[in-house]
């Protein structure tokens, strides 16, 4: 795995994180932005899975195996739009909240992506 696209995606979800709870924090609920904001941390998020892929692919092995490894980057891969998608559907601040959350996930989840491979 590249270290550096697991940094960047967990330090803009991390961002994403604080800029939503903010947003909640001011009982707003997520605006076209915060929609920006996910689409950008979901483009890391599909190229992370796209060079997991790309390295299993290559016959390189993940230290915890390959199943989980896959698991935990599809799962990275769909908890923003998730909670994107929860959000239209909850249009006060507890949408916001929810990307806050979603986004908090995500970032855990590329700990543990980063734990899984090797790291």
């Amino acid at each position: 795995m590249l270290d550096a696209l697991t940094v960047a995606v967990a330090v803009t979800a991390l961002a994403l994180a604080a800029w939503c709870g903010f947003a909640a924090y001011r009982d707003q609920p997520t605006k076209d932005w915060h929609f920006i904001g996910m689409a950008v941390v979901t483009v890391l998020a599909l190229a992370q899975l796209v060079v997991g892929i790309v390295f299993l692919a290559r016959r390189q092995e993940a230290h915890e195996g390959n199943t989980i490894f896959v698991a935990y980057l599809i799962g990275s891969f769909l908890s923003v739009p998730a909670a994107g998608f929860l959000s239209l559907t909850e249009r006060t601040r507890w949408g916001s909240a929810t990307v806050a959350a979603g986004a908090v996930v995500l970032a855990v989840l590329e700990v543990r992506l980063y734990d899984i491979w090797g790291g």
